[in-house]
């Protein structure tokens, strides 16, 4: 998805506290800069931000950061953030790839990436969420026992990534290929998963455990 550059929208995040710029300053502070000691979750390409704020309105108890690369997406995460008088969310607008340099070891407890672009050509698979590459980046700042959860639209990205997860050292905890009819508790719906529902495509969703020794080796 590409969109249109607007400048009021970087205008408006730069006169938020809960954007952060200066991301790289933060590295192996994200606790203090949230003022607790609470656990730290991250959702990788955060579109509107519908998601991460249902999950930090339900969970106070968590912290949350919302990543994107569009000034004009993060823009609505604020304003919904604002709106709920939310204060366990921050901001921050960056290219995924360059996340390693954000965390250190053991400062994430957990990881969602929901209906990432699914780049179907085999040339193009390296820039998937889920590939190794991406997966031992994260594996650099998760806690050893820390969880992905994923979810997609696409059947191919899925079965994929399934194979991303176990050559990575990941656990699978648990899967369906068709969330809204399982029995798992605790889904927040995403703007992409009610298009994508209404249209009947079923819902793709894994939860995996981070429980390699790699999760140690940074890259």
């Amino acid at each position: 998805m590409r969109l249109r550059k607007k400048g009021w929208a970087k205008l408006e995040l730069e006169k938020e506290p809960k954007v952060i710029f200066s991301s790289l300053d933060h590295k192996g502070q994200w606790k203090e800069l949230f003022g607790n000691s609470d656990p730290i979750h991250l959702e990788l390409g955060c579109g509107r931000g519908r998601f991460i704020n249902q999950l930090a309105f339900t969970n106070t108890n968590i912290n949350y950061i919302a990543l994107d690369v569009y000034d004009e997406l993060l823009v609505h995460v604020l304003r919904r953030a604002n709106e709920n008088q939310l204060n366990n969310i921050r901001v921050i607008p960056i290219n995924i790839k360059n996340i390693g340099d954000l965390f250190e070891q053991d400062e994430i407890e957990k990881i969602y990436i929901n209906f990432c672009t699914p780049w179907p050509k085999k040339k193009h698979h390296k820039r998937r969420l889920t590939h190794p590459n991406f997966l031992r980046l994260y594996q650099t700042f998760l806690k050893e026992d820390a969880e992905i959860w994923f979810k997609t639209d696409d059947d191919l990205l899925f079965t994929d990534s399934l194979e991303y997860f176990k050559e990575a050292g990941f656990k699978e905890l648990y899967r369906t290929y068709d969330l809204h009819q399982s029995d798992f508790q605790g889904n927040s719906i995403t703007e992409y998963e009610e298009k994508f529902s209404s249209q009947s495509i079923k819902i793709k969703f894994v939860r995996v455990r981070n429980s390699s020794n790699r999760a140690r080796y940074h890259v």
